[in-house]
């Protein structure tokens, strides 16, 4: 992926931030580890991007994929598992028209996407035409993981070009 993103704003400073993630004495690391469940940090990155440090647990499959314009999702697992479901934009049906403040529309559940099981480590990187439901219980994972059950996640807003 990094070579594949050499040269566009904001994938550098994303990737950077996402490295210090898995360094045990990072400043960063130790930032997200110091959430408590439910709660969520933003940080300004260069290039326009930003991170979104946040630590939940993961819920029951919901049926409901977002999509988003102005920006590529850099979704990293940092602890814990869930699992994220992916389809086409195209091949959905929208249910809420987008909003430009919130950068982001909704569409109704698709049966034929694909299914992503992430466990700590794991990054996947969503582009607006990539509808997306994240955050689901994986009830074929080891609910004992560390973080007892929950998620420890970053989520990176790189701009569009």
């Amino acid at each position: 992926m990094r070579t594949q993103t050499i040269g566009w704003p904001g994938f550098a400073a994303a990737f950077a931030y996402i490295d210090a993630l898995f360094r045990e004495a990072s400043e960063r690391r130790a930032q997200l580890f110091a959430l408590k469940e439910g709660e969520s940090q933003r940080q300004d990155l260069e290039g326009g991007a930003f991170a979104i440090a946040q630590v939940y647990a993961a819920r029951p499959r919901y049926g409901v994929f977002e999509s988003h314009r102005r920006y590529h999702d850099i979704q990293v697992v940092v602890a814990g598992e869930e699992q994220i479901e992916v389809a086409e934009t195209a091949l959905l049906t929208l249910t809420q028209a987008y909003d430009e403040e919130r950068d982001v529309a909704f569409y109704a559940d698709y049966a034929a996407g694909s299914v992503l099981r992430f466990k700590a480590g794991e990054v996947a990187v969503f582009a607006p035409c990539d509808g997306h439901m994240p955050s689901v219980r994986s009830d074929g994972f080891d609910t004992g993981s560390a973080g007892g059950g929950l998620v420890y996640k970053v989520v990176v807003k790189v701009p569009v070009e």
